[in-house]
């Protein structure tokens, strides 16, 4: 296996990388989506592949209790572009090491916020009649460009959590990330709620 530490250049910022850029292009055009009534759009992890990561351990809890399997096609998406989540191991999605939270570069940041808009624009547009709805669960710089992206494209999300209010509502500008984790329980209830109301 194929892994960062033996691919030094799989430490830098992936959204950089033609890897990422060539899988996302696969993805794009070559690769078979099929129709689901929801799309659900989460934030990747540092823990690959993704769906061992605590995080996302905990989201697809979530999902199981609300949702059944062909009810919905999950969306990684992040520093390593939109990845449909049966993939999580493909190369290079499963080979890279990057936290953009950890970065302080404001020339990074606005890279990485352009890139990634484009991508998730791109992918919307592609996917416009694939699903019925669509939802987004993301904070930060995934949100900002999850939301420009709807934007650029026209394609609506029904649903984007956690909510203004209760970000504003835990928001700590003393803490490393003031707007908390996707882990939070207040979070994580929203978002069970709000995917319950959609699969009515």
């Amino acid at each position: 296996m194929v892994t960062g530490a033996a691919h030094a250049g799989l430490l830098d910022p992936p959204f950089y990388m033609d890897e990422f850029e060539e899988a996302f292009r696969f993805i794009l055009e070559d690769y078979r989506l099929h129709a689901r009534p929801l799309a659900i759009f989460i934030p990747c992890a540092v823990r690959k592949p993704y769906s061992t990561s605590p995080s996302h351990r905990l989201f697809h809890a979530l999902f199981d209790r609300v949702l059944a399997p062909d009810e919905y096609q999950l969306l990684i998406f992040g520093t390593c572009g939109v990845v449909p989540a049966e993939l999580e191991r493909m190369y290079p999605f499963a080979h890279y090491r990057y936290m953009l939270g950890n970065v302080h570069d404001e020339r990074v940041r606005r890279d990485f916020l352009e890139i990634e808009t484009y991508r998730l624009a791109a992918f919307l547009t592609a996917t416009r009649d694939l699903y019925d709805r669509r939802a987004a669960y993301c904070i930060g710089l995934f949100r900002e460009a999850m939301v420009r992206a709807v934007v650029r494209s026209g394609v609506e999300l029904d649903l984007i959590l956690p909510s203004d209010p209760e970000i504003r509502r835990v928001y700590d500008p003393d803490c490393p990330f003031p707007e908390g984790s996707l882990s939070r329980a207040e979070y994580l209830a929203e978002l069970e709620s709000g995917l319950a109301g959609l699969a009515r």
